[in-house]
């Protein structure tokens, strides 16, 4: 998925700073918060079987019950986001699921995976990485 220039540029347009782009209430947080919380809308209607504001499918006896506060960290710092719950507390979000605070980052994705210390070459995007040890 490509994200188009244009957009990119009226998000941009306001951003004067470092602080506009990184800082507490820079235009990442917000994008990761509006991000991870469309995220959770999406998981909640496939989980319900119908989206927001349609009518319920005949014989579904659960629906939307609002929404729970929660705290996450991410690569843009600690944001706070709103948990859609369903009726009779089934849905497990799985982007963040209950009790997970953090938000894996790319970073710590890769970092997991050359920790592994892999015995056997690794190919990234075509490239041989070799196995090398990890100082703690």
């Amino acid at each position: 998925m490509n994200i188009r220039k244009e957009l990119l540029d009226e998000l941009l347009q306001e951003c004067k700073t470092p602080p506009d782009l990184f800082g507490e209430g820079g235009i990442l947080k917000q994008l990761t918060t509006a991000l991870v919380e469309r995220a959770l809308e999406a998981e909640l209607s496939t989980h319900l079987g119908y989206g927001k504001h349609e009518p319920k499918p005949e014989g579904q006896s659960n629906s939307r019950n609002g929404y729970s506060q929660k705290k996450i960290q991410g690569d843009s710092g600690i944001a706070a986001i709103a948990v859609p719950r369903d009726r009779h507390g089934e849905f497990e979000p799985q982007l963040v699921k209950k009790g997970q605070n953090r938000l894996p980052s790319l970073g710590a994705v890769i970092g997991r995976i050359l920790s592994l210390s892999l015995p056997s070459p690794l190919r990234f995007a075509g490239r041989f990485i070799p196995p090398m040890p990890l100082s703690r």
